[in-house]
């Protein structure tokens, strides 16, 4: 039985905010991916991405899926590009359902807009496309990769725990 659930979804869907409410509902442990890279980093993602490059930083990102996957009983918010890498979504798979979030471009922006600081992704002259085309890259991976799909755009964090929750009771494959 699985106990650990992953959340997956683009930047400014809700992983880290839904995440840590839906650990405190279901009593696990709250993990998130990029944080824990910027412990094993020693720096920030954007020094990551500067410094070192997005290949150094898929890296790292590897490695600490591989080391959390491993876990039980943990929600774990998961970077925007983790899918990009079939190993991390073939790791997290064994011991966790996968919770895609979703959003239009539109709250995407509206939500990540104060804080293009702690997105490289977003340090561009339009946000607006690049959120636009690396939705439409990223979606075939976020599609293969889920479970559940949950949109947010119009959610509180609230009403997005009770339909993961509903979700997760229909699921033979979970233990809730």
């Amino acid at each position: 039985m699985k106990t650990n659930i992953a959340l997956i979804g683009f930047m400014g869907t809700g992983k880290t905010a839904v995440g840590k409410a839906l650990a405190e509902k279901l009593g696990k442990k709250f993990v998130e991916l990029d944080l824990l890279i910027k412990q094993k980093a020693g720096k920030t993602i954007p020094e990551i991405f500067k410094q070192d490059g997005e290949v150094a930083f898929r890296e790292l990102e590897i490695e600490v899926t591989k080391e959390v996957a491993r876990g039980k009983n943990q929600v774990i918010a998961c970077g925007g590009g983790v899918v990009l890498n079939k190993i991390n979504i073939d790791r997290l798979r064994k011991e966790s359902l996968i919770v895609y979030l979703t959003a239009s471009p539109q709250i995407i922006l509206k939500r990540t807009s104060n804080d293009a600081e702690e997105r490289p992704l977003l340090k561009v002259v339009n946000p607006t496309l690049t959120i636009q085309e690396l939705l439409a890259f990223r979606k075939p991976f976020y599609e293969r990769a889920a479970d559940i799909k949950v949109n947010t755009s119009k959610l509180d964090i609230d009403s997005v725990v009770k339909q993961i929750i509903n979700k997760l009771k229909e699921d033979e494959s979970f233990n809730l």
